[in-house]
């Protein structure tokens, strides 16, 4: 074994189970510590279900369980994540680019005084200077960018739905339940109350298929359409920011630069034209089929497949066949 320090994993859960973008995180994190010849700590705040991180890849489970890690909020997380980056000294930390790993992060450059490179989608290990660069999209998705951070611990999050999921590997990492000061507790902010908007449950960061609709639907009614043909693929239902900022479906369903950033297998732009808001909210898909009667939408520069038609018509036809399989 080396002296390399090791990597930190900070999962996440909700509602008491380890969401699947965590294994994604262990996965990396595994990488990392093998080049080097170091162990790979999980952290878990607010649930206990720490087995399955321990299965995955991770030689050490903390788990922290206190009334006041649930709900997560970025306060009091980067309180208590940054008392244990203190006990572990990790060299480097790694975390998703969720939007709840986008507030714990930052909050934890600030509060180590590191750097973070933010919004993975691929990394290279410096055997030299022990330093991981990150590879990153900018400018929506027209550039890409190499980031690395030089100080310790080195901070990264890695964009979901890019690299593969950490799987059981037959052996079983040691879980050990964590006490911090309860003074880490303390925050300036207090958890009211937490409401569900009717109809929202869509999960789009996870979908491995999402069928989009736009301005061409024309009417709020005509997202049936999108709603017919994605329950066909067994998808889930996305829109434009300007379908949204007309009130046909709720923000949940907004995909792009102000609403939620999607990679899934397989991704049908319905009547959107491509704005750049748009395509780098969703370009980092495997697979794009985009339905526009415009044939110089700029939607079909990125995509895969592209139908110039009316939706009106592609749509219903495509749900009907794939009814029929």
């Amino acid at each position: 074994m080396s002296d390399f320090r090791g990597v930190l994993a900070i999962a996440e859960q909700k509602s008491g189970k380890v969401q699947p973008a965590s294994y994604e995180v262990l996965s990396v994190a595994r990488q990392i510590a093998d080049f080097w010849g170091g162990d790979v700590t999980a952290l878990l705040l607010g649930s206990s279900d720490g087995q399955s991180l321990a299965e995955r890849g991770a030689d050490k489970v903390w788990i922290v369980t206190a009334p006041e890690l649930v709900p997560f909020q970025d306060e009091v997380y980067s309180n208590v994540v940054g008392h244990l980056i203190d006990e572990a000294k990790p060299e480097v930390v790694v975390g998703t680019a969720t939007i709840t790993g986008k507030a714990l992060f930052g909050r934890l450059a600030a509060k180590l005084g590191s750097g973070l490179a933010a919004d993975a989608i691929g990394f290279q290990v410096d055997p030299g200077t022990r330093t991981v660069t990150i590879n990153r999209s900018v400018f929506a998705g027209n550039a890409y960018a190499q980031l690395a951070v030089k100080t310790r611990p080195q901070l990264i999050t890695i964009r979901p739905k890019i690299f593969p999921e950490a799987k059981p590997n037959g052996k079983k990492g040691e879980v050990t339940s964590k006490g911090v000061p309860r003074d880490l507790f303390a925050a300036s902010a207090k958890w009211l109350e937490s409401v569900v908007e009717q109809g929202t449950s869509v999960n789009l960061n996870q979908a491995d298929i999402i069928v989009s609709g736009g301005r061409g639907l024309r009417a709020p009614e005509n997202f049936a359409l999108i709603q017919a043909l994605a329950g066909a693929l067994g998808g889930a239902v996305g829109a434009s920011r300007a379908a949204v900022d007309a009130g046909w479906i709720p923000y949940a369903h907004q995909v792009g630069q102000t609403g939620k950033t999607v990679n899934p297998k397989l991704y049908v732009a319905c009547g959107i034209s491509g704005a750049i808001q748009h395509l780098a909210g969703m370009q980092g898909s495997k697979c794009i089929v985009a339905i526009n009667k415009d044939p110089d939408a700029p939607i079909f520069k990125v995509a895969t497949y592209g139908i110039v038609g009316d939706l009106f018509e592609v749509v219903p036809a495509l749900t009907q066949e794939l009814k029929k399989g």
